[in-house]
């Protein structure tokens, strides 16, 4: 039944609108040919008048019911656009219902944060979220891919984050299990996914956190040029890596600045890519500015920079450590 279903799909999708085209021109001009070379002829031969009528009459038919098939094309097109696009708009709002709406207002960390989709809607994930013991969780990940399949498998990400980061209090073995999930349940697809995972610890103002394999975080202030690449691969790729924790003190003013690679790879109209160095020295001239002011330097000048639509998910999140500094 389904491969007779597919098959009388398939007969419909092989029929070739030129070929209609044609053959409907063709049986126009013969008639229309027919008639110039018989004028002389009709009024003496009713069986030539009666088929060229006949001729005549048929190619008008042949005619208006292609032009209904035409137009009922059109409509049933137009009907599944339309089905197709408010799809995507609920797609958009229910990806748009993950994202943090508000950021913790203690433990010592200001955020800013913002996704911006290429397509609708996003394979990119940012999260911040306010753990126990005072410590504050965040994170941005870059699915592969991009479309529905990457937002599906985002959404799965970020509520299997959530999960881990208040039952598991080592980053490390959270993106252990983040890892092999993301393993099992992608294969044999082969899709994955970057990530860079903090934890904040405001009593020691100390960040933990592992890459895995996620552009490097661009750290202005005590510990500028200071390189957070302590991590492992990324994720979904193999099902027993394992990952290492970095750590590094942090002060006030500090500012710890996370993003997609859609942010830097973002190209001119000559291929020319935005880059990392670009990027740090936008924020550091913008330093003293409110994040949410500085977060909207970088996205104007990325977009600005690509002098076009965005080709690639863009994510950001910054934060700036407040409060006194710690005790010696």
């Amino acid at each position: 039944m389904c491969r007779s279903k597919a098959n009388e799909g398939a007969a419909l999708i092989d029929r070739n609108p030129m070929k209609e085209k044609a053959y409907v021109s063709g049986v126009l001009l013969g008639a229309g040919l027919l008639l110039y070379l018989g004028r002389d002829l009709l009024t003496r031969s009713a069986l030539l008048t009666w088929g060229l009528s006949f001729a005549g009459t048929t190619a008008v038919g042949i005619l208006a019911m292609a032009l209904y098939r035409v137009l009922a094309e059109l409509r049933a097109s137009r009907h599944e656009l339309a089905r197709k696009e408010a799809e995507l708009n609920f797609a958009f709002e229910v990806q748009q219902a993950l994202f943090p709406r508000q950021f913790p207002s203690k433990g010592g960390l200001e955020f800013a944060a913002v996704c911006l989709p290429a397509r609708g809607i996003s394979g990119d994930y940012y999260d911040v979220l306010q753990l126990s013991g005072g410590r504050v969780a965040f994170a941005v990940a870059d699915i592969s891919g991009k479309g529905i399949s990457a937002a599906i498998l985002m959404s799965n990400l970020h509520a299997v984050l959530r999960t881990l980061a208040r039952t598991v209090w080592m980053p490390g073995q959270l993106c252990s299990q983040l890892n092999r999930h993301l393993y099992e349940v992608t294969q044999p697809a082969a899709k994955f996914a970057t990530l860079f995972y903090g934890e904040w610890d405001e009593a020691d103002r100390q960040l933990s956190y592992v890459n895995a394999g996620h552009p490097l975080p661009i750290l202005l202030g005590s510990g500028h040029g200071r390189r957070l690449d302590r991590g492992g691969p990324p994720l979904g790729l193999f099902p027993d890596s394992e990952y290492q924790v970095g750590k590094v003190p942090l002060q006030p003013g500090d500012t710890l600045v996370v993003y997609s690679d859609g942010v830097t790879e973002a190209e001119t109209p000559e291929g020319e890519s935005f880059g990392e160095a670009r990027l740090e020295t936008l924020v550091a001239a913008h330093r003293e500015k409110p994040l949410p002011e500085i977060q909207r330097a970088v996205l104007l000048a990325a977009r600005d920079w690509s002098g076009k639509e965005i080709v690639d998910d863009m994510t950001l999140l910054l934060a700036k450590v407040t409060g006194p500094p710690a005790l010696q």
